[in-house]
């Protein structure tokens, strides 16, 4: 049992803010002068549409959201994406290019397979999805619907450094570095993020439309997961996801707080070069992902040894390392280092992955 909080290093649902989990915690029974919890407001009542309001136009700020783009708030998370960007995109042609670079990439142009035909623009697993294709190996179809891809790759560690083109409106699932950086989102005909990572509790996901794009999804679209119902009713079709909202509002405020994208941009630069580097002179530690292709928001790793990786993350976890064991269908070790993980947390962890590298040396 700890008595204080641990660096949880858990690639989702990640850690918060301890200002927003505490300003969350000051307003848990009485949000306002309400008398009540935002858990418990009705969505239609104006208390609350104001605090959806001021989320929504925070986030509009924050990312730099064009007029021509519409902010949604749907539930289901990124995965509930996977279907409703097919059946909402899908329907002008049928066709839809996919880049394949990690797990989820890989789910998503599987389900889109269920409304149309995919064609896999790249795919990096004969690699084992440690490399991110460049502009001129994409393979892309001059008839698509869309080309998706994943912008940064929580399970194997590797990112996007550039904002691919296409013949086609871009889709990102940015759910893992939304929020770390700015981002060009007019270059993006949609972008969705799942929000357990750098935004909000697991729950939600984020949807940046071009609004151009609304309105030619498959009859058999759901109608929660229709955009252009979604625009229409701004959101609330049905009851949102109001405490998610909620705590996204105060995780904006503090990201504008730490200096907006620039002030998240450098923390990330800065959190990630302290691992890389120590990775990159261990005698130990051996990082997953090539060079050029490194994730700023999970860093993979490994010893070379199963018995040794283990041993690492029980050791860890015991010194307030959560979370550090890598995904079950890679193993070796992850460090998440989201918008809320502090420097010192990761300055913590390269001190402690030093002193076990001098145990295990023979």
């Amino acid at each position: 049992m700890f008595k204080e909080r641990v660096y949880n290093f858990s690639a989702g649902p990640s850690m918060l803010p301890v200002p927003v989990l505490e300003k969350a915690a000051a307003e848990i029974t009485n949000f306002n002068g309400s008398g009540m919890s935002v858990m418990e407001m009705s969505h239609r009542s104006k208390a609350y549409q104001d605090i959806f309001d001021e989320t929504k136009a925070l986030l509009r700020e924050v990312l730099s959201v064009p007029e021509s783009h519409e902010i949604l708030f749907m539930q289901g998370g990124a995965t509930g994406q996977f279907a409703a960007v097919a059946m909402n995109l899908m329907g002008t042609n049928g066709k839809a290019d996919y880049a394949v670079t990690g797990n989820f990439s890989g789910l998503a142009a599987k389900e889109a397979k269920k409304y149309g035909q995919v064609h896999i623009a790249a795919d990096t697993s004969e690699a084992n999805h440690t490399y991110i294709p460049r502009q001129e190996e994409l393979d892309l179809s001059p008839d698509a619907a869309y080309f998706h891809y994943c912008a940064n790759n929580t399970i194997y560690g590797t990112e996007w450094d550039y904002t691919p083109k296409a013949p086609c409106p871009v889709v990102a699932d940015m759910s893992s570095n939304i929020l770390s950086k700015p981002v060009d989102i007019a270059a993006h005909g949609l972008i969705y993020a799942g929000v357990q990572k750098n935004m909000a509790p697991a729950g939600m996901a984020v949807v940046i439309i071009d609004k151009s794009l609304a309105g030619h999804e498959l009859p058999c679209t759901p109608t929660v997961l229709s955009y252009k119902t979604m625009i229409d009713k701004d959101s609330m079709y049905n009851t949102p996801p109001t405490f998610n909202i909620y705590m996204l509002g105060l995780v904006l405020k503090w990201v504008k707080e730490m200096g907006g994208l620039a002030g998240m941009e450098a923390l990330r630069e800065e959190r990630a070069g302290m691992l890389y580097d120590f990775l990159d002179n261990s005698r130990l530690f051996t990082g997953c992902a090539e060079s050029a292709a490194r994730s700023k928001m999970n860093v993979t790793f490994r010893t070379g040894s199963k018995e040794l990786d283990a041993e690492f993350v029980q050791e860890a976890a015991a010194r307030g390392f959560v979370s550090l064991a890598g995904h079950r269908i890679v193993g070796g070790m992850r460090a998440s280092v989201y918008n809320a993980m502090p420097v010192e947390g990761v300055r913590r962890l390269v001190d402690f992955m030093g002193a076990f590298e001098a145990a295990h040396q023979n």
